[in-house]
């Protein structure tokens, strides 16, 4: 497919998914899966209170109505109720799920969520109304309640930021700073009396909505143990409250990820031109929590993230009502007590250790007769000596005419002797046994006639005889000669040895 048609073809999909008649969406949903949206009005990913415009609305009750709706008045009076009353985890009788209090708590944590909902719409309703008053605070101070502090303190004097005791219990001295330096010179305008008196009131619910969620998160706190119990074993009930009341429950705790988990309550927070190296990015309520902050401040990240995934784990034990006796999160809590240990513990100290044993293999010798046999089979001749060897004080005869100061040395001089000779050493010689000798000289020795061709004698030799007795005669010409030769042999010979001779002992006389 060449470019043009795949440029045509990508035309055709944006102009089908305009239509509404892209697959997996409806009524022009573009992203994200098939109906996602429509509880939404058919908005995208942003959440509805951005999209809404607050500055024209008259009063805060018209947005928000939570605080005075019914069922919020009816969770808090019994959450009134059951800590007046207090009970004993043993009075629970049956599943936990049908527990009447069990039911209160659920409902207590989604009361939270939609607190914070609420929080968020009110915010947005401050801000629109006090931009006109002051339009930067917005950027410098993001959190949403001290933003409502910060109001209702402030109000339409300005000048208040500086030496306000109140307002150092809100925001930080660098924060103070910047705020009264930027209100010097903002270009707001000053607020009328009516409007001033609705921004208060949204600051009043505001700050009771945030007081009734600290007073459901106590009560959710006191009863952990009946709710959660491994939970808050590993982190504590307070931080356990907390990030199950941020998750919407114990069921939607339990369906998070641990990564997600640790990022449970994170700010956002900004210091308006000032240094970022104090800032902690992506760290929540378990950050926080006392077991990850018993820990040196290079560890707390690592320590974070494995609390999250013990958390976790024992989220989804506790979500089956399974170890209601805390046993589960006794043994995670124990687990990452031993990971805490062995990563703080000291390395451990280097034993001297002596040199292995060298892996080469054995060296050839060098020594030994046969090698020793090789140099004197290679070793320098004679005539090579007697060529080398100059005598003193004599003008030598240039060997060839061409070559100036090439001579023979010492050869052809009296004393040179043999032209060539072998390089042996008598001391290493080798030996012949003597019984090799014998054998030598025997296949050495010739039998039969003069006349045959092993003998060096005369041909003229025969072995007809001329006796007195009987004339002509056939005799062996050798026998005398060898009878002597092996006379010699016995006594004269190289191979003889001494023989024990027997003397006949003289008759007494």
């Amino acid at each position: 497919m060449s470019l043009a048609d795949e440029l045509l073809a990508d035309l055709e999909e944006a102009g089908e998914e305009e239509d509404g008649l892209y697959p997996g969406g409806e009524g022009g949903e573009s992203d994200g899966e098939p109906g996602e949206n429509q509880a939404d009005g058919g908005l995208e990913d942003i959440p509805e209170e951005m999209e809404v415009d607050y500055s024209a609305t008259e009063s805060v009750t018209s947005i928000a109505k939570l605080r005075h709706s019914k069922p919020f008045a009816e969770i808090m009076d019994k959450i009134g109720h059951y800590v007046g009353n207090q009970r004993k985890n043993s009075e629970v009788s049956g599943p936990v799920e049908a527990d009447p209090e069990y039911r209160l708590i659920v409902a207590a944590n989604n009361l939270t969520v939609e607190i914070d909902n609420e929080l968020n719409i009110i915010h947005k309703f401050v801000r629109d109304k006090y931009s006109k008053r002051f339009p930067e605070l917005e950027s410098l101070v993001p959190n949403s309640l001290d933003y409502i502090r910060t109001v209702k303190e402030l109000g339409n004097s300005l000048e208040k930021c500086k030496n306000n005791e109140t307002l150092q219990q809100i925001l930080t001295n660098a924060t103070i700073m910047v705020v009264s330096v930027t209100a010097s010179t903002t270009q707001g305008t000053m607020l009328g009396d009516d409007e001033l008196q609705r921004l208060e009131e949204a600051c009043d619910m505001a700050l009771e909505l945030n007081q009734s969620k600290h007073r459901i998160y106590e009560y959710v706190e006191s009863k952990m143990s009946f709710i959660a119990p491994n939970l808050s074993i590993i982190v504590g009930a307070s931080t356990a409250a907390k990030i199950m009341g941020v998750a919407g429950g114990l069921t939607n705790l339990s369906k998070m990820p641990a990564c997600n988990l640790m990022l449970l309550g994170a700010q956002r927070r900004t210091l308006s031109g000032f240094s970022s190296t104090s800032l902690l990015p992506h760290t929540g309520y378990i950050y926080h929590c006392d077991v990850v902050q018993s820990l040196p401040p290079d560890l707390r990240r690592k320590a974070a993230r494995l609390v999250s995934a013990k958390c976790t784990l024992a989220a989804r034990v506790d979500s089956f009502h399974e170890s209601t006796d805390g046993k589960v999160g006794y043994d995670l809590k124990e687990e990452i007590e031993r990971k805490f240990d062995k990563w703080q513990e000291p390395p451990p100290v280097k034993q001297v250790k002596p040199l292995p044993a060298p892996l080469d293999g054995q060296r050839k010798k060098r020594g030994g007769r046969r090698y020793r046999k090789m140099k004197e089979r290679l070793g320098l001749t004679e005539i090579r000596k007697h060529a080398n060897r100059m005598t003193f004080a004599e003008i030598e005869d240039d060997a060839y005419q061409e070559d100036l100061g090439f001579s023979l040395g010492q050869l052809g001089k009296s004393g040179s002797g043999r032209v060539r000779q072998a390089q042996v050493n008598d001391s290493t010689k080798a030996r012949i046994s003597k019984s090799l000798q014998r054998t030598l000289q025997k296949q050495s020795m010739t039998y039969g006639g003069k006349s045959t061709v092993r003998d060096r004698s005369s041909g003229t030799s025969s072995s007809v005889a001329f006796t007195p007795l009987q004339g002509l005669e056939i005799v062996n010409p050798q026998a005398a000669e060898k009878k002597v030769a092996e006379a010699n042999q016995k006594y004269f010979s190289n191979m003889a040895e001494f023989l024990k001779v027997k003397r006949e002992k003289e008759d007494k006389v």
